[in-house]
């Protein structure tokens, strides 16, 4: 029986995309005993400095609840701290520890000799086309404020 859809699955097509990366990426995290969304928050954190946990949860892609179990874990690791924000009590930022910057700093290393892998088997301009358009998708399905 013939399906009533035209155009192929982009949710599945964005996953499939995303676990090609994660597949090379995967591993190396691994390495050093971090699962993805512990390597998100890293990532965010590597980024921006001290962020309020629920910038973190934006950024990281994950939810409240889910976030404070990952965020127990990294701290018991000796990765983040936690302190409440000097400006606003009832809020709590988080920081990496040097230890967590270490591994950001690693690996950053092997992630962007990836990215130059990609870049250089793509070209750079199909994949800045790639990031220009993942970027609109974005923008476009933004729920309108």
């Amino acid at each position: 029986m013939a399906t009533p859809f035209i155009h192929r699955n982009l949710p599945r097509l964005l996953l499939q995309a995303r676990e090609s990366v994660m597949a090379y990426t995967r591993p190396r995290l691994r390495e050093h005993a971090l699962s993805d969304q512990q390597w998100r928050v890293l990532r965010v954190l590597g980024e921006h400095g001290v962020v309020e946990t629920g910038r973190v949860a934006r950024e990281a892609f994950i939810l409240g609840p889910s976030l404070t179990g990952v965020l127990t874990r990294m701290e018991r690791d000796g990765l983040i701290r936690r302190a409440r924000d000097p400006l606003d009590q009832r809020r709590t930022v988080v920081e990496a520890t040097d230890k967590g910057l270490q591994l950001v700093a690693t690996l950053s290393q092997t992630i962007e000799a990836h990215y130059a892998w990609m870049e250089n088997t793509l070209g750079k301009q199909k994949l800045a086309q790639l990031y220009e358009l993942l970027d609109k998708v974005i923008e476009l399905e933004q729920p309108c404020t």
